[in-house]
């Protein structure tokens, strides 16, 4: 089989499939990307078996064919290349990569080892515009656990319905639930998506106006968008019940400047203790006061700054390694954080920067306060 073919076209797209091939395979064939060709369309597949990518290249031919090519010596020998078209010619298990000045040889692998992608049968789906899909993943994916006795709360829980989609994902410390007023599904539905190819969709979509089908059923879900589809694996089992956890009566409410308010902790933070990273937060009328004391080193700072506060004067702890990561995922001038009392958790909301139908809500457990 021959084709001719973009070299920054090929590389670009083979960059975006190598993120889902895994350094240390089980399997040797899926070192490779595997190239299926009909006529002047190319189909490039690149997996880890639990996560699959495909897309399709335009390219100049009239041959057939298919052969499996190791992703990372392609992907090394592409980045050399200026923009030229490039002459790929598979015969006898080597391929000839012809160019303006030389030619490379490439040992390759028989395709009918590589993985078949899954099928979905009769699957349930949706449509979703790619950007609004990529803020939902950016929004929710940090606050994902990395407990493997708790697979389920490692991804981020998708729940499809009439009046609006809400993404979910907490690992037990922090939780973060992201909703969309302005985009509904037909089918209502629920699954929980893994970490790696949400990462692999994020990176793909950002700032992407197409629409991606979503499909799904018990085991599997397809994201296809303009040329490209993932299929992957759910992850299985019961999603704890979030709503739950989430406390409604929250009468002490305290408004305050984002930035000033990241700064502070960011600062604060340093001086905490290594172990807990345990910060102290005193709110009293249009103050707030936040410090930090490790005992071990003598260590300790605290800062006031001015706020909003709505509320009994009241104390409470936070790890400010939660705290700085959600403050630094909410793109807004003002936040509000929400309390009812030092052991419940507080509520963490933008008060401004959302899109119309954007709901965003960040739920931060308190640490307990050893008196002082």
């Amino acid at each position: 089989m021959k084709f001719i073919v973009s070299s920054s076209y090929l590389q670009r797209n083979l960059q975006a499939l190598g993120g889902v091939i895994n350094n240390n395979n089980t399997l040797p064939i899926l070192d490779n990307f595997l190239f299926e060709l009909t006529g002047n369309s190319l189909k490039v597949s690149a997996s880890d078996m639990e996560t699959t990518i495909t897309t399709i290249l335009e390219v100049e031919s009239q041959d057939d064919g298919n052969i499996a090519l190791p992703a990372k010596l392609l992907l090394d020998t592409l980045k050399t290349f200026p923009e030229q078209p490039l002459t790929f010619h598979a015969e006898n298990a080597t391929t000839i990569i012809s160019h303006d000045r030389g030619k490379s040889e490439i040992a390759c692998a028989s395709a009918d080892e590589f993985p078949k992608t899954v099928s979905l049968n009769e699957p349930k789906s949706t449509t979703l515009m790619g950007d609004v899909l990529a803020t939902a993943i950016n929004k929710t994916i940090f606050a994902t656990g990395n407990d493997d006795l708790r697979p389920v709360m490692s991804g981020v829980f998708f729940q499809l319905a009439s009046d609006g989609l809400t993404f979910v994902a907490t690992d037990a410390h922090k939780l973060v639930k992201y909703k969309r007023e302005d985009s509904s599904a037909t089918d209502t539905a629920e699954f929980i998506m893994p970490k790696k190819p949400l990462n692999l969709l994020k990176s793909m979509l950002q700032g992407n106006e197409s629409e991606v089908l979503i499909e799904y059923n018990e085991s599997n879900a397809r994201f296809s968008f303009d040329d490209t589809a993932v299929v992957c694996r759910l992850i299985d089992g019961k999603y704890p019940n979030y709503e739950a956890v989430i406390p409604k009566e929250n009468p002490n409410k305290l408004v305050i400047s984002r930035t000033q308010f990241l700064n502070s902790v960011r600062r604060v933070s340093i001086f905490s203790n290594k172990t807990t990273h345990q910060i102290r937060l005193r709110m009293a009328g249009a103050e707030l006061n936040i410090s930090a004391e490790d005992l071990d080193y003598s260590n300790k700072a605290d800062e006031r700054l001015t706020c909003d506060y709505q509320g009994d004067d009241m104390q409470i702890g936070f790890n400010s390694r939660f705290l700085i990561e959600m403050l630094n995922n909410l793109n807004c001038d003002e936040v509000s954080l929400e309390m009812s009392l030092p052991n419940r958790a507080g509520i963490l909301t933008p008060i401004d920067g959302l899109d119309e139908g954007e709901r965003v809500t960040m739920l931060v457990m308190p640490v307990m306060l050893s008196q002082s």
